[in-house]
């Protein structure tokens, strides 16, 4: 599994963010009386990547081949200059002496360490490892993301931390999401497995394994990844009611009676009961959805679809959820109108549904239900509060899905 990387540009307040963030991880992976301005003994040393203003990565010094294979597996680039960019840093941390040179900025810990994550997770897997840290962008569910790595180089598995409320809520809900994909019998999809979970200092902790991500990559068909999601849309059952009498709707509706006391809250919950009084009777079918299946939370390999960042698997949502999630956040990355993006993805939801025998209206229903989902997230997530590029829906989202609503 992969680091998820996000499709937004590096803004300058997010540059800023980042190294807020860097320290609080910091502190927390390696809590007092760890310090980052101490001479010895030395826990562990990092390179940060590409450098302190802007921390992406830090990658452990430990060896040449452990830093080289930190970078070559934290993350899965979306651009050929990604690409590009990923590879020099390889090529520097394998260089005796250039590392020095082009990453220059530093991170030494010192202090006990039977204290630290490192020493918690060596006991846990039973062998010696270090790690690589991920360091996101401003969202109201980041979290510490580890990778860890054999002293050969080999990617034993990536950790998540739940730090918080939300944080927490979501390291359980993939840990046991994993666990049931585990015994469905997906044959489409690979899906990491569960290495370990437990709490360190109070922080929700789940070790899962590595997927081969180094193995040669195949072109994505249309038709492999709609077979693909059709496979997880039924791998927990399907079932069939009308929208205002289905168990989804009464989810979806406490869902945002929680989220009403906000201005945006008060208006997705307007236009949410006004597509349920006029496509209340559609029949639909309901199943599970990856929840956030996109173009960076996959790879294409021949024989199977790797894919990654189950935090958000749920059950009985309209079929055909992730279809049109994927194409939204595929377009959302090649451009900056998200609002163009969205009505782009409507336009063609009709041909995205038709794979999961979603047609005429209840394509259509279907779309916008899909759009009142995520925006539900994004208001109980406070992605906005968080700074995430996308969190303000009034720019983007909400617009959209009013007009079609009234339109209908």
């Amino acid at each position: 599994m992969p680091v998820k990387t996000a499709p937004a540009r590096l803004t300058a307040g997010d540059a800023d963010l980042r190294a807020q963030f860097l320290e609080e991880v910091l502190r927390l992976l390696y809590p007092e009386p760890c310090t980052t301005r101490g001479k010895s003994p030395v826990v562990t040393e990092y390179v940060v990547v590409p450098d302190a203003r802007r921390p992406r990565l830090l990658v452990p010094t430990r060896s040449r081949r452990v830093a080289a294979a930190a970078v070559r597996r934290y993350a899965e680039p979306q651009s050929r200059v990604a690409r590009l960019k990923r590879d020099a840093v390889v090529a520097a941390l394998r260089t005796p002496g250039a590392a020095s040179v082009l990453l220059r900025h530093r991170v030494r810990i010192c202090g006990p360490a039977g204290e630290t994550i490192d020493g918690y997770l060596r006991a846990a897997l039973g062998t010696d490892l270090a790690l690589s840290v991920h360091i996101g962008p401003a969202r109201a569910n980041r979290k510490p993301v580890l990778q860890l790595i054999a002293p050969d180089g080999e990617t034993l598995g990536f950790a998540k931390l739940g730090t918080g409320p939300l944080t927490r809520r979501l390291v359980r809900a993939e840990t046991t999401a994993l666990s049931a994909l585990s015994h469905v019998g997906i044959r489409d999809v690979t899906v990491p497995r569960v290495l370990h979970t437990g709490e360190w200092r109070g922080h929700q902790v789940l070790v899962q394994s590595p997927l081969p991500v180094w193995r040669p990559r195949a072109p994505l068909a249309a038709d492999r990844l709609a077979a693909a999601m059709r496979e997880v849309a039924g791998c927990c059952g399907t079932s069939r009611s009308w929208l205002a009498t289905s168990p989804y709707w009464a989810e979806l509706r406490d869902r945002l009676d929680a989220v009403a006391d906000r201005p945006e809250g008060a208006a997705l919950g307007t236009a949410a009961r006004t597509l349920v009084e006029r496509g209340g009777d559609v029949d639909l079918r309901y199943g599970a959805w990856h929840g956030d299946w996109s173009p960076w939370n996959m790879a294409t390999l021949a024989d199977t679809l790797l894919v990654w960042d189950w935090e958000r698997f749920t059950t009985g949502v309209p079929l055909g959820f992730d279809a049109v999630h994927y194409d939204l956040q595929r377009r959302i990355q090649s451009t900056s109108d998200a609002e163009a993006a969205v009505e782009a993805t409507l336009g063609v939801a009709a041909a995205l549904l038709r794979p999961f025998e979603v047609t005429g209206a209840a394509a259509r229903l279907t779309a916008l239900l899909y759009l009142v989902d995520l925006a539900a997230r994004y208001l109980a997530d406070r992605q906005a509060e968080a700074g995430a590029r996308l969190g303000v829906l009034g720019t983007w989202l909400l617009p959209v899905l009013v007009r079609r609503v009234a339109a209908l």
